[in-house]
């Protein structure tokens, strides 16, 4: 190689890095983000995940609301309405509202949103399939409080009622979520199957529902003398219902029965709305999800 031709090229080499390091620069910041370990990517993902918590929170006061909202808008409409006094009619109007709430909220959030089209045959399908998981979940649910103890023939309406309630705080919001998909319910409630905080929330939720409805029976067999407990065996319920009509007389004798596992799985959803927002935030930063 001629000497002369050599030297003239690493004198062109300079310039020709100076020129080239901010295009290259540029390159290297847009290539950035696709590195797991990189910082700008774990603040990117932290803001992303501040944004849904707040989604996440405000969501979730909205179905708190919905429920305060059944408790004081049927009485301006029915006539001696409470919850002791009337609960099964408070049941059915709980279960519309946050059900309402529910389809409303994950339609206008959207957090699962799909970037294909969908037809309208599809969403009808997937709206029945739907439809179908929520009655076979009232009858699953049903079937459960006859073997722990409920009345078999005996108010059935009332026990079916508390599956439709408990159903409510569970099922519909794993539909509004995952859709009638059976393997993504087996996901998101396995060790380690959440992709995303929305999953998070829905496990804790969920969770906690069932833990209020399980504490919401500890009162029954208890000798309080309370009009709304009443015991799970059939004899002792007879006798309790005899007592309190006795004492405050037939017209006074409200349905006891499932007042306090109604109320516990109500108590039991409103907390896990209040804690798994507050959860997902103190844990953000250790939590890392996998796509499936």
């Amino acid at each position: 190689m001629d000497p002369a031709l050599f030297r003239s090229s690493l004198s062109v080499w300079p310039s020709f890095l100076l020129v080239s390091a901010p295009v290259l620069f540029d390159y290297a910041s847009q290539r950035v983000p696709r590195c797991s370990h990189s910082p700008w990517i774990a603040s990117q993902e932290n803001t992303m995940k501040d944004t849904d918590i707040k989604r996440l929170l405000y969501t979730h006061l909205l179905c708190i609301f919905s429920i305060i909202l059944s408790i004081f808008i049927p009485s301006f409409f029915l006539e001696n309405f409470s919850i002791l006094e009337t609960h099964l009619t408070w049941l059915c109007i709980c279960s519309v509202f946050v059900t309402a709430v529910n389809l409303l909220l994950y339609l206008v959030v959207k957090p699962n949103a799909s970037s294909k089209r969908s037809s309208l045959s599809y969403k009808v399908t997937r709206f029945l399939k739907c439809c179908i998981y929520f009655l076979m979940s009232c009858f699953f649910f049903h079937v459960i409080f006859v073997l722990y103890g409920a009345p078999l023939i005996e108010l059935v309406l009332e026990t079916f009622l508390f599956a439709v309630i408990l159903s409510t705080f569970t099922t519909v919001p794993c539909l509004c979520l995952l859709g009638p998909n059976i393997k993504a319910w087996l996901r998101v409630f396995s060790r380690n199957g959440v992709t995303s905080i929305w999953e998070n929330s829905l496990q804790i939720t969920t969770i906690s529902s069932f833990i209020g409805t399980w504490l919401g029976a500890f009162p029954i067999p208890l000798d309080w003398e309370r009009p709304w407990q009443m015991a799970i065996e059939r004899k002792y319920k007879m006798c309790r219902s005899l007592y309190v009509c006795t004492r405050h007389g037939a017209s006074h004798c409200p349905q006891v029965w499932p007042i306090s596992c109604t109320l516990g799985a109500t108590f039991g959803y409103v907390a896990g709305l209040v804690i798994s927002p507050l959860w997902i935030y103190w844990n953000r930063k250790q939590l890392t999800y996998k796509n499936h």
